[in-house]
């Protein structure tokens, strides 16, 4: 069983092993996408005895722990999808004549939505740095109902984000 192989792409003896309790959340997708392949393409002929299976081919703590794994990383996976829907990448471009140009439009980020919103620095708690997401302007913040404690201003006030230095706070686009 070279599972971990799969995952990591290391097919040197060292990666060739059933252990894949180091992996990453988004090598784990690579692992559960397989295994979905091989379910719905192939007929099970029997269990391999070793870390996932026993002899009576009843699953082991080890085949327990992937699998628990693998819904987390489904469950990050859907909250990434989520997050990536409330503040869309930025279109942006670099040269060296003009510096670098963020832009908001109704598709930016791969996202199709019914607005283009702002360009915006969204800093993630634990992560390093920052990324330029699309923010919308108008309406209750993101999940919240339509009510008269908003101020109509759509996810500006969120605490992750930042403007960048010298745009218009309302400017679909920056150059910096």
């Amino acid at each position: 069983d070279a599972t971990r192989a799969f995952a990591t792409g290391d097919f040197t003896p060292a990666g060739l092993v059933d252990d894949v309790s180091a992996l990453s959340p988004g090598e784990m997708l690579a692992i559960q996408s397989w295994l979905s392949f091989y379910g719905d393409n192939y007929d099970p002929v029997g269990k391999l005895v070793g870390r996932f299976y026993d002899e009576d081919g009843a699953p082991t703590e080890a085949l327990r722990q992937a699998e628990a794994a693998i819904e987390e990383a489904l469950k990050f996976q859907a909250e990434s999808e989520q997050r990536k829907q409330q503040f869309p990448p930025c279109n942006s471009e670099w040269s060296s004549a003009g510096g670098s140009r963020f832009w908001c439009s109704r598709q930016s980020g791969g996202v199709n939505r019914d607005w283009a919103g702002v360009p915006r620095k969204l800093y993630r708690p634990g992560s390093r740095g920052s990324h330029c997401v699309c923010v919308r302007t108008a309406g209750p913040p993101w999940g919240q109902a339509p009510s008269a404690q908003h101020r109509d201003r759509g996810d500006l006030d969120n605490p992750h984000l930042e403007e960048y230095e010298g745009c218009h706070p309302r400017a679909e686009q920056c150059v910096t």
